[in-house]
């Protein structure tokens, strides 16, 4: 594995070998010292041109517990505000030697772009609406966690579907892993051709939330819920009445978590947009499993450094 650009670049064995690693890097977050020589040496950019809470702080956090150089990069700080391009940035940070680029950017297949252009190990953290890998992973890491295997497993991906690179990436992750998927949306955010993509990837599709969360689709009572969020900032027209209407259909309230079993884990990629596409009520659920996808995405992103970067160090896990 040169870089980590989808989850197609993966096979189900690497998959479930990343899953191995990540749960050894799980237990050094309970250490007091969290610190592996895994990485000493070695230089890891983080260059993010979109806004990020979890992912950025994750990937940093990752590297600097497997001792690896840290640098962080920002469009609004970097030479791109001044009208530099994509390449130059990415070239001109790579002639410095560094051995692996952590990428965002609003552009969908730049991450792919950069790894023609570069020697380093590329790690795709989200390109426009096209994927997000490592959230994928980390998603199937912790209902796996919860649910142990996911073969058979019934998930349901709710919300914003036209607009997720998430949605995209669990698709593949997800079935990969031979969990049954069922995605819901308006049909004003169902993404264009969904049919014939459904029916080649081996998931299903529904309008109606309500009936998914009783148990009356395809696939029977869902063994996990993932609610995706609104991502207004990438409409650029009216694709619901309004929140409130939203939130009415596909929204998870209050009523719709008494639709689910105690043990049905309650998964959001976040950030969550309270009171629209989830509510307090289930955010905060003692099932809710929010927090334990940032654990488990520091686990995965140190497992995925770790793959890519750790070959030819002489460090370990120790």
């Amino acid at each position: 594995m040169k870089h980590l650009l989808s989850i197609d670049d993966l096979s189900t064995d690497e998959i479930h070998a990343l899953f191995a690693t990540a749960a050894d890097m799980h237990d050094v977050q309970g250490r007091e010292v969290k610190k592996l020589p895994a990485l000493r040496g070695r230089t890891v950019v983080n260059m993010f041109f979109e806004d990020s809470t979890r992912t950025r702080s994750s990937f940093e956090i990752a590297g600097k517990w497997l001792s690896a150089d840290v640098i962080n990069v920002s469009a609004k700080g970097s030479s791109t505000s001044k009208g530099e391009s994509l390449r130059d940035t990415v070239l001109t940070v790579c002639a410095m030697g560094v051995d692996g680029l952590v990428i965002r950017h609003p552009a969908s297949g730049a991450a792919l772009q950069v790894s023609e252009w570069v020697d380093a190990a590329v790690i795709n953290a989200g390109d426009g609406m096209h994927e997000h890998p490592t959230q994928a992973l980390l998603d199937a890491y912790t209902l796996q966690r919860r649910l142990g295997s996911l073969e058979g497993r019934h998930v349901a991906i709710i919300g914003d579907l036209t607009h997720s690179r998430v949605f995209r990436s669990n698709i593949q992750c997800l079935t990969r892993l031979g969990a049954r998927v069922t995605v819901v949306a308006p049909p004003t955010l169902m993404p264009s051709g969904i049919t014939t993509w459904s029916a080649a990837a081996g998931f299903e599709t529904s309008y109606d939330l309500d009936d998914v969360l009783r148990g009356d689709g395809v696939h029977g009572e869902p063994d996990a819920v993932m609610m995706l969020r609104v991502q207004r900032e990438r409409m650029s027209g009216a694709f619901f009445p309004s929140a409130r209407e939203y939130t009415v259909g596909y929204g998870l309230t209050r009523n719709r978590l008494a639709l689910l079993r105690p043990d049905v884990p309650i998964c959001h990629p976040g950030p969550m947009n309270r009171g629209l596409e989830i509510a307090a009520d289930a955010a905060d659920a003692a099932q809710s499993a929010v927090l334990e996808q940032v654990s488990s995405g520091l686990a995965i992103r140190m497992a995925v450094l770790y793959h890519l970067l750790a070959g030819e160090t002489d460090g370990g896990m120790a």
